[in-house]
C-alpha cells in the first residue's frame, strides 16, 4: 500500500502542476540605467570648444593619433562612443562641397541595413550650419552629425556602440546619448 501511494503522490504532482494553459514568458531586455544630465566644457588644446557629458570621457581618436582635434566621447557606462573629426576647410584639398560630400557619402554606405535615414538641416545659436542623420535598422551608427561655418571648419560625429545588442533595446541609451549631441552641437564653437 504504501508502495503505492509513493506512486500517486507524484503523479498527483504532476497532474496538478499540468493544470492550465502554459504561456512561455516574453524575452526580456537589459535595464539601462541612465545618469541624470550635467555637462562640462570640452578642455583646450583643439580647433574647437563645446558642452559635453560629465558622463563621457574624452579621448584620443585611436586610429588616427596624429590627428590631434579627432576625439571619441566614451560612454562607458552605456557602452557608446561619438566619434569625432575635425577638418580645416581650403587645406590639401579639404573644400566645403568635398568634405560634404564625403560626409554624406559616408551615412549613405549604412542604406544597405538601414530601414530609413531622416537628415534634417539645422543652424546652431552660433550662426553654423548642420546636418543631423538619424538611422533606423540594425545599423553600426544611429546617429551621425556634421557641423561647419562653411569657409574653415568642419566637425562631424557619429555614434557607435560597442555590442552585439539589437538597436531596439539599446534605444533609451541612442535616445539619451541623442540629446546630450543636441546639446553639444548647440554649445559648439570654432575658435579659428
Amino acid at each position: 500500500m504504501s508502495r503505492n501511494f509513493n506512486l500517486i503522490i507524484p503523479l498527483l504532482l504532476i497532474f496538478a502542476g499540468c493544470a492550465g494553459d502554459y504561456l512561455p514568458k516574453p524575452m526580456g531586455y537589459n535595464r539601462i540605467d541612465l545618469p541624470e544630465r550635467s555637462f562640462t566644457e570640452l578642455e583646450n588644446g583643439r580647433p574647437y570648444t563645446f558642452e559635453h557629458s560629465v558622463h563621457a570621457l574624452v579621448e584620443a581618436d585611436s586610429f588616427n593619433l596624429e590627428q590631434k582635434a579627432w576625439i571619441n566621447l566614451n560612454y562607458q557606462k552605456l557602452g557608446g562612443k561619438v566619434h569625432f573629426t575635425y577638418l580645416e576647410l581650403d587645406t590639401k584639398g579639404k573644400d566645403i562641397k568635398t568634405v560634404v560630400n564625403d560626409a554624406v557619402n559616408l551615412t549613405a554606405k549604412h542604406q544597405v541595413k538601414a530601414y530609413g535615414i531622416e537628415e534634417s538641416v539645422l543652424l546652431t545659436p552660433k550662426g553654423y550650419t548642420g546636418v543631423v542623420a538619424e538611422l533606423t535598422g540594425e545599423v553600426p551608427t544611429q546617429f551621425q552629425f556634421f557641423v561647419t561655418d562653411s569657409t574653415r571648419n568642419f566637425l562631424r560625429g557619429a555614434l557607435y556602440f560597442e555590442t552585439a545588442m539589437k538597436n531596439d533595446s539599446l534605444a533609451p541609451a541612442i535616445e539619451y546619448i541623442k540629446v546630450d549631441m543636441a546639446h553639444l552641437i548647440n554649445t559648439l564653437e570654432f575658435k579659428k
